[in-house]
């Protein structure tokens, strides 16, 4: 996302070489840390299932799935770059496309590997390891097309580009890693408050989230290379347009989801509850109606998240990510479980979101004031003098 994020900067002012010095440097950077997973998956594999807490029973079948997806590791981290610098390159549809086919075989080689073939986890494992080799021979249309305005090149990595590339994406790297702590959390505590059913529950409403959550991410993700552009070309109007947009669209996709689910809250818990019980229902579909008031208050945070890193100011992007991913919402959830409140606990995440709305919100305003006082100043500077320069 950070390469994603500075290629399309470059884009439109710049020569060939930089946007592939970006890429080359991306690249590089890829291939470092696809080696500390080769490495994991070759030599400490069963050392981190064991870590991440499997028991006997199923030890076998977790390190089989986990070696395997940190063995091929480096295709899976390089359709994700592929993917990032292909929607700012101006492809964002082969983009999709090579996304959709490489999930469509996901699911496909699942049913041949496992059912027909009875290979079990392995076959999983395997199916989501191939996938990436058909999202990227779709992708490569975009080379073999000579359409692409990146490419690798044979140059001196720069620890500058590589640092300007993290500081870009750290904001999404954050919100992706707090996404699985904090389900670790939410288990932790919703199971000393309501056991193996409330396991249950928000088992439920964790599905539904991650579905949910994917639109705002396809929303901000979609708007990243847009801004980046206009950003680049210093069309701060087309910037601020853009914002203006993509807050809307999330904020009535939200309402229109949340509508949807508060009418339909039985049916949906029905389809997760086969087994039809009245406890885990009750409790899945009161969860359910508060948890899922996060959603206008996130859509807005991940569009301010992308905003702020366009604008090249990624400490701020860093610092709404982790707001909302981690100061916030897990001092929340603990205090719902002092008080021993499982409403609480629903609530803790709109709680968060909302005020990490609020505290984005207010650095955009107070920026946006010292930068309208900054072209006042320098607007009567060129009066008075004519030859003056901003």
């Amino acid at each position: 996302m950070g390469g994603g994020s500075i290629f399309s900067m470059l884009y439109c002012r710049t020569e060939r070489i930089e946007t592939d010095r970006v890429f080359t440097n991306a690249f590089l950077s890829l291939l470092f840390v696809a080696a500390l997973f080769e490495g994991a998956g070759l030599f400490f594999s069963e050392q981190i299932t064991h870590l991440l807490g499997a028991d006997a029973s199923i030890f076998s079948l977790s390190h089989d799935y986990l070696k395997m997806i940190l063995l091929f590791s480096p295709a899976l981290l390089l359709n994700n770059l592929m993917v990032c610098f292909m929607r700012n390159d101006c492809a964002p549809k082969l983009a999709m496309t090579g996304i959709l086919c490489g999930s469509l075989a996901n699911v496909v080689l699942d049913y041949v590997f496992i059912f027909m073939l009875g290979m079990g986890m392995k076959g999983a494992a395997l199916a989501t390891c191939i996938s990436p080799f058909v999202s990227l021979a779709v992708m490569s249309i975009h080379f073999i097309t000579g359409w692409n305005a990146f490419t690798l090149r044979l140059v001196r990595p720069s620890l500058h580009i590589i640092r300007d590339i993290v500081s870009l994406g750290l904001h999404a790297f954050f919100t992706e890693v707090s996404g699985g702590l904090v389900i670790f959390v939410f288990n932790f505590v919703i199971y000393r408050l309501m056991g193996n059913t409330g396991i249950a529950a928000y088992g439920v409403i964790a599905n539904i989230a991650i579905v949910l959550t994917a639109v705002f991410i396809g929303l901000s993700s979609g708007v990243q290379p847009l801004m980046c552009r206009c950003h680049g070309r210093g069309d701060n109007a087309a910037v601020k347009y853009l914002l203006r947009l993509s807050a809307v669209t999330a904020i009535i996709a939200a309402a229109v989801a949340y509508a949807l689910l508060f009418s339909q809250t039985t049916p949906v818990v029905s389809v997760f509850n086969s087994s039809g019980d009245p406890a885990m229902r009750s409790i899945a579909e009161k969860g359910l109606r508060l948890y899922f008031l996060f959603m206008p208050f996130m859509g807005v945070n991940a569009i301010m998240s992308v905003y702020f890193s366009s604008d090249e100011k990624p400490h701020i992007a860093q610092m709404i990510s982790l707001l909302r991913g981690t100061f916030l919402i897990i001092p929340a959830v603990f205090i719902a479980c002092l008080l021993h409140s499982i409403a609480l606990v629903w609530l803790a995440v709109p709680i968060s979101e909302m005020l990490t709305t609020v505290t984005a919100v207010c650095i955009y305003i107070v920026r946006q004031r010292k930068l309208s006082a900054a072209d006042a100043k320098n607007g009567l500077r060129a009066a008075r003098y004519p030859m003056y320069r901003v």
